[in-house]
């Protein structure tokens, strides 16, 4: 009989590098692609890219979250704790910055007439590799985790 808890693991750990994947095409073209546009079509390539994000941003990362606090409570016996909470910090650290921070000069960056030029914009570059660096930090203890429990 299959270990349903290792195996509910291991969609995590897929989920996890899907959701690095995406943050790395955030943070080495989307958002540095930006910077290329004009002025004018500035907005309608960010109400654009806003469109997609339910699915191929806002889904994925509501699963993860939610397979995190499921690992809490259903995982692999001999699971190390720091790996069980180590992941799920790491994505409540991501969410928790992108609520103060990330999501805000969003917020701002689309009401900016300034578009490619805006401060915004400038902020979001320069610090989203801190997110980059959390989402890939989760993925990579979902790994570990997995290659702990399996070995």
């Amino acid at each position: 009989m299959p270990d349903y808890s290792l195996v509910f693991l291991l969609l995590n750990v897929a989920l996890g590098f899907y959701n690095a994947g995406t943050i790395w095409a955030m943070e080495i073209d989307i958002f540095r692609t930006w910077k290329l546009v004009g002025p004018k079509e500035f907005h309608t390539i960010q109400v654009t890219h806003w469109k997609k994000l339910p699915y191929w941003i806002f889904t994925p990362v509501a699963l993860a979250l939610t397979g995190g606090i499921i690992l809490v409570f259903f995982h692999p016996a001999g699971s190390p704790a720091w790996a069980i909470f180590g992941n799920l910090t790491a994505q409540l650290l991501s969410l928790l910055l992108t609520v103060i921070f990330w999501g805000r000069w969003q917020a701002a960056l689309s009401r900016d007439e300034a578009g490619p030029a805006s401060e915004y914009l400038d902020k979001i570059l320069g610090t989203h590799w801190i997110r980059t660096l959390l989402i890939n930090i989760y993925a990579v203890i979902l790994l570990a985790w997995a290659i702990i429990i399996v070995m």
